[in-house]
């Protein structure tokens, strides 16, 4: 199966700014749609960002639309989120997940990756 490992949490203060990493192990992340899919206490999972398998295509949550970006760099294997003006309501924790497309990542279906550990993220108001 394939496997991801997120990094890159951590507390912030409101209107600061964090990046994620996510590691492929095992594959090539430009094989398949990569997102980030996150998790409140308390919450359903919600998928904020993908990037397809060519890069040239991103999708955003309306949640999240215009603070983060979500970008790819193939040599290193890694995609990258990159949470600027960031809210206590961001405040969960974050996985990265492969799927065939941006689609199934956001709503977590047909997911291709198991899921890891994810990383914190706390926003401070």
């Amino acid at each position: 199966q394939l496997q991801l490992v997120e990094s890159g949490g951590g507390l912030v203060q409101s209107g600061g700014s964090l990046r994620l990493s996510c590691a492929a192990s095992g594959f090539s992340l430009d094989m398949t749609a990569i997102g980030w899919v996150r998790q409140a206490p308390g919450k359903e999972r919600e998928g904020v960002a993908c990037i397809g398998s060519s890069g040239g295509n991103t999708q955003y949550s309306d949640s999240v639309t215009g603070r983060f970006t979500i970008s790819r760099d193939n040599d290193k294997n890694t995609v990258y989120l990159q949470m600027n003006s960031l809210k206590a309501a961001d405040t969960a924790v974050y996985y990265c997940a492969a799927a065939w497309g941006c689609d199934d990542v956001l709503s977590s279906s047909d997911i291709l990756s198991s899921w890891g550990q994810g990383t914190q993220v706390t926003v401070s108001s």
